[in-house]
């Protein structure tokens, strides 16, 4: 039996019609991809893998919900820098290239320096995980930036009457971070009439002079016979002078930095290395009241204890998704004034305010750190 002529034409109709309302507004039925910058491989790895999963949990349960305003499913494209300036541009070139519209990183400042101007320029919107304020610029983070930080450090170093410091920092070319934030510490402590001196510290990993290299460092920090010693590393050499730290029965109080605030350091010292000092920073996933849903899911999700930073990415892209189904947009400016007017959001990392004007988080969760009988970064008392 053939078809009516006028019932055929209905039907083709319909399948236009329902074409047109797949596709949207965004005009393309094809998954949006976002990119995650971070190191993903190399010796800060275990931060730039959880990371990358905090991400893939939020889309994961994006688009089990049906995905973005208009029905499109969002897809995650891996963006490797392994914590190198050198290949910061290259990896946001990559990213360029490939037509991404939204990128939550990068994380280290130094690769952050080199290439979010680069992401701005070419109209990508980062959510940017990085804490030197030489960074900011547009998009927004939810990340505690070093001008957030340093106020957190200088006033420990005055409650413990510290008046001579001795400072170990990576102030090498991937050491953005680490310098600028003992740059901001010894000017605070300078004003207040303190005495600083510093020791830099070169990121080795070659097994046969890495623990000799790292004690000599401490001992020459250790001369001046400091009342207190601070630590601006990443963790993989925190996790060494933790261990020279130790080794030298050395008394004076110790305070490492935020960039040393890792499971990986837990996992590569003894508790007694570990406890050796506190550190100013953010607890791990599951010490935080607000995130347990977040560490149940990831669990769930990947077999593995959750860090301390793919809780921040997770709630970036949850942000993220929320600012552009307000926007109706997958446009930047659009995308960018719903983010930056977020406000009493509830995540993983707890309540989540945006400054309209600079993009910072106005509520950072920083705080002085110790890690616990069970290795676990808590806040102190």
């Amino acid at each position: 039996m053939r078809t009516p002529t006028h019932v055929i034409s209905a039907l083709a109709l319909g399948g236009c019609l329902s074409l047109l309302l797949a596709v949207g507004s965004s005009g393309s039925t094809r998954p949006l991809l976002i990119a995650v910058e971070g190191p993903q491989s190399g010796e800060q790895a275990v931060t730039g893998l959880d990371q990358l999963r905090g991400v893939r949990l939020a889309v994961k349960q994006l688009n089990a919900h049906g995905g973005l305003w208009d029905g499109r499913k969002v897809a995650v494209f891996a963006a490797d820098d392994k914590a190198e300036a050198t290949d910061a541009k290259a990896v946001a070139r990559r990213v360029i290239a490939k037509g991404i519209r939204f990128v939550i990183g990068p994380y280290n400042s130094s690769v952050g320096i080199e290439n979010l101007s680069l992401y701005r320029r070419n109209h990508v919107l980062p959510l940017w995980m990085t804490s030197r304020d030489e960074t900011a610029g547009a998009g927004a983070t939810l990340q505690p930036m070093n001008s957030q930080i340093a106020p957190v450090e200088e006033a420990y170093a005055k409650r413990v009457g510290a008046r001579h410091v001795a400072m170990l920092v990576d102030d090498t070319a991937n050491g953005a971070f680490t310098k600028g934030m003992a740059d901001r510490l010894q000017a605070g402590l300078e004003r207040d009439g303190a005495s600083v001196t510093r020791t830099s510290v070169l990121e080795t990993t070659d097994p046969a002079t890495k623990g000799s290299y790292y004690a000599d460092r401490v001992a020459s920090a250790l001369k001046s016979s400091p009342d207190l010693v601070y630590v601006s590393t990443y963790f993989p050499e925190g996790v060494q002078i933790a261990k020279a730290l130790a080794a030298s029965g050395s008394s004076p109080r110790c305070l490492m930095g935020l960039a040393n605030v890792s499971i990986d350091f837990t996992a590569k010292t003894t508790l007694a290395e570990a406890q050796r000092c506190v550190f100013s920073g953010v607890p791990e996933a599951s010490e935080m009241p607000s995130a347990r849903t977040y560490v149940r899911q990831y669990r769930a999700a990947f077999g593995k204890t959750p860090g301390v930073w793919g809780s921040f990415t997770y709630d970036s892209a949850r942000v993220l998704f929320a600012s552009i189904n307000r926007a109706k947009s997958y446009r930047f400016a659009p995308v960018e004034r719903r983010l930056r007017a977020t406000k009493g959001y509830h995540g993983a990392t707890g309540t989540i305010s945006i400054d309209a004007k600079t993009g910072y988080r106005t509520n950072a969760p920083v705080s002085i750190l110790r890690v616990d009988s069970r290795s676990k970064f808590v806040i102190a008392k």
